[in-house]
């Protein structure tokens, strides 16, 4: 069954079928050929896959991402992370950093925090004279970030995966996420000083004190969402909700940029890309119940495992591993088809479970940046209006320093744990 299972699924693939349709297509035709179970098991399997109470916490956030856009909070944060960095050389680079980290705690999403954040600063580093390809390029790594900082809905699925803390998890990804933060703007400013884009002003506390008030609510959302986690007053799906309400509420009656008439539309974007992410695990819990009938998954560990039992070489390994995976496959998919078989080595690699899933989505954050199916890259590239080739070469500086920040991660545990502690 596993012959039919992975080969028609990697036949699918090569003929570009949809992710969520190819997958349950492999699992229904491998219930089929293996005759034990009646189909109708392949229904149940789909449907208890995406019954889960962390999993609401999905379209909640795409809610939340949507309500703060267009209520004027996503503005507000471009204008305070201008005050706060956008005197550095290629000041609007950094400021495209730093504004992604700011509304990486928010949406949860790497597509949104790109589309977000681009949408305001990528025609205006254009507008100023910065090249169309470097443009998507900062914005592109900096959307990455937005699966790392928490509220992360990949660290949801990972935690929903393995049975992992999610708020042991969001605090984990909070000081990786900094680190890649402060990397990129770090070499956003060094290949804006060797290219000669200037900074946008000189560094004024005035500007920061003033930028700073007008997004005092802005910047509330994510102290009330991880702060009310990480304290233990609600969940990461109740904070979800919380975040929904927050952004009614101040894009509505605060800023009054939030219209009634809005919210429909909001919701259905929102409702259209969860249902895309929750049809991707729903088609993934069969196959992965198919896979753990044929102990796919430990006969995959055992094999890395014969290859080495040395736990730097088998880190390395698996990080190798995710980053491929990353490059070519969706990630919701990636963290559902590769979770169950690296959690076994979790011993092996001397690290526990929060460790490994902000390694897993760290790993999966930087497939977002690489073709052909980068989704950050894609998303710049539309804002950008440039070529996928283009904004890959731009990129590559990017990319090279998000490799040391996850190698650091990997092997100083510190980085993930000590918040969570």
């Amino acid at each position: 069954m596993s012959g039919v299972l992975l080969g028609l699924l990697a036949g699918l693939f090569l003929l570009d079928v949809p992710i969520a349709v190819a997958i349950g297509l492999a699992s229904v035709a491998a219930f089929a050929y293996q005759g034990d179970f009646p189909l109708i098991t392949a229904v149940q399997r789909m449907y208890g896959g995406v019954d889960s109470f962390p999993l609401m916490a999905v379209p909640l956030f795409l809610y939340a991402g949507g309500l703060m856009e267009t209520g004027g909070i996503s503005r507000r944060i471009v204008a305070f992370a201008d005050s706060l960095v956008g005197w550095l050389p290629g000041g609007l680079a950094a400021v495209a950093v730093a504004s992604a980290m700011f509304f990486a705690g928010i949406s949860g999403s790497a597509a949104a925090d790109t589309a977000a954040v681009g949408g305001i600063l990528v025609p205006a580093m254009i507008s100023r004279g910065y090249a169309p390809a470097f443009s998507g390029a900062v914005q592109a790594a900096g959307g990455s970030i937005g699966v790392v900082i928490p509220p992360s809905i990949p660290m949801i699925i990972f935690g929903f995966l393995t049975g992992a803390s999610i708020g042991r998890l969001f605090a984990g990804g909070i000081l990786p996420g900094v680190l890649m933060g402060v990397s990129l703007i770090a070499v956003s400013a060094l290949v804006s000083r060797r290219r000669g884009y200037g900074s946008s002003q000189a560094f004024s506390l005035g500007r920061v004190w003033h930028s700073f008030r007008d997004a005092l609510w802005a910047l509330g959302a994510p102290v009330v969402i991880l702060g009310g986690i990480l304290g233990g007053v609600f969940t990461a799906t109740e904070s979800a909700a919380v975040a929904v309400g927050y952004a009614l509420v101040v894009g509505r009656f605060v800023y009054r940029e939030l219209r009634w008439a809005d919210v429909p539309a909001i919701l259905v974007r929102g409702s259209i890309t969860a249902a895309v992410i929750l049809f991707i695990i729903s088609a993934a819990s069969a196959f992965s119940w198919l896979l753990a009938i044929e102990d796919i998954p430990a006969r995959l560990s055992t094999a890395l495992l014969r290859l080495t039992d040395d736990p730097v070489v088998l880190m390395l390994l698996v990080n190798a591993v995710l980053l491929v995976a990353g490059t070519f496959v969706e990630t919701t998919a990636s963290l559902i088809l590769l979770v169950p078989v690296i959690v076994p080595l979790a011993p092996k690699l001397g690290v526990d479970l929060t460790q490994l899933g902000v390694i897993v989505v760290m790993n999966l954050a930087i497939g977002m940046l690489t073709p052909p199916l980068g989704i950050c890259l894609i998303v710049s590239c539309t804002l950008a209006n440039e070529r996928v080739a283009a904004i890959s070469r731009a990129v590559m500086p990017f990319l090279l320093v998000l490799l040391a920040d996850l190698l650091l991660v990997s092997f100083w545990p510190p980085l993930t744990t000590w918040l969570g502690r």
